[in-house]
């Protein structure tokens, strides 16, 4: 049985083409570092890290619902992340994959990490919101946030496999991947998990976990998580879901983001999901403001310039769900990694 550690370099494993072992990386990061470009510097400081005498990395938390924190994640742990994904996608030594997320986050880390550990022929592209413009290669998987691949519709057919993260996949885009070959899985997780820890495949509305996690509630009705290969301690969220068993969950919501208008609790991940299709083409979020007589009132905030909303716009909400005012936010404030943080952008 194969059981790797954070020292070993699978033989099959290629970047860019070439086969590397761990010295050849320590030489291509000095490289990177030196004389790479502003892309590659991160991931040779991260090939130095990874190959280093200690037995962790430090990461930083995306920020998108609090203030970014400095946080250790064991390297064995990311060993044992990236196996339990190669075994729920079923990948092989020696497929071809695409890395086109930046590797100062957890996400672009742990598909270097896959690589060394199952032995993946990577491609590493400068990260974009079209990473597969001008290429004609086919891959066998590989990993985006929703506004890459909703850039990349016309050219997904190259992936046969492709997992969206980061942030959650509205209906439109949901029914896009639908039509495809490529088989898409939408994933959970966080840098504390490291990585996702659970997937389902588009078009399905519950999350089934990986290999060696199990997941409970707690009383706030929020996922914790039990991952002994990757965390000693349960890992408690601040997701709203519903539990269908120890191993599989629908997501409802975030708590931080739970808005009371006039005693009336909503969830605007819920209401987000109705208008999804109706606002298509720019990104939006339903939040709460101080009202003097609501206590919080929802507005809708939508990106861009100013335009004519149709009138039929919130047909579909239910009385108390339509907003009392409609926002439009020249550019919203994002994560590093591209992920919408809602208070910062109603500033």
């Amino acid at each position: 049985m194969y059981n790797p550690t954070y020292r070993d370099v699978h033989n099959k494993f290629k970047l860019n083409g070439f086969h590397l072992d761990r010295d050849d990386l320590c030489r291509v990061a000095y490289s990177f570092i030196k004389e790479g470009e502003a892309f590659e510097k991160p991931v040779g400081d991260f090939i130095l890290d990874w190959f280093d005498d200690k037995d962790y990395i430090e990461m930083q938390t995306s920020g998108s619902t609090g203030i970014p924190k400095l946080i250790r994640v064991k390297k064995q742990a990311m060993v044992n992340s990236s196996l339990a994904t190669g075994d729920f996608f079923d990948l092989s030594p020696g497929d071809k994959v695409l890395n086109c997320l930046p590797v100062k986050y957890v996400a672009g880390k742990l598909m270097f990490v896959r690589s060394f550990i199952l032995g993946l022929d990577m491609e590493f592209v400068a990260p974009s919101s079209r990473p597969l413009k001008n290429n004609d290669v086919l891959y066998d998987f590989s990993a985006m946030v929703p506004l890459q691949a909703q850039n990349s519709l016309g050219e997904l057919h190259l992936v046969k496999k492709l997992i969206v993260g980061g942030a959650k996949i509205n209906t439109a885009l949901e029914e896009k991947l639908l039509k495809l070959p490529t088989k898409s899985f939408e994933t959970y997780g966080m840098t504390e998990t490291v990585s996702h820890i659970a997937a389902k495949s588009v078009g399905e509305k519950s999350f089934k976990v990986l290999p060696n996690v199990t997941i409970e509630k707690d009383d706030r009705d929020c996922l914790v998580i039990h991952a002994p290969n990757i965390s000693e301690e349960p890992i408690v969220t601040n997701d709203l879901v519903d539990l269908i068993s120890e191993t599989e969950f629908t997501f409802l919501g975030r708590l931080d983001n739970v808005i009371n208008s006039g005693g009336i609790k909503f969830s605007p991940e819920k209401i987000e999901e109705k208008l999804s299709k109706l606002i298509a083409d720019k990104r939006f979020f339903i939040a709460g403001v101080p009202d003097a007589d609501l206590g919080e009132k929802l507005i809708l905030a939508i990106e861009g310039e100013k335009y004519d909303l149709p009138a039929t716009l919130f047909d579909k909400l239910d009385k108390y769900e339509k907003p009392k005012e409609v926002v439009f936010i020249p550019q919203f404030k994002e994560t590093g990694n591209g992920k919408i943080i809602r208070k910062d952008s109603l500033l």
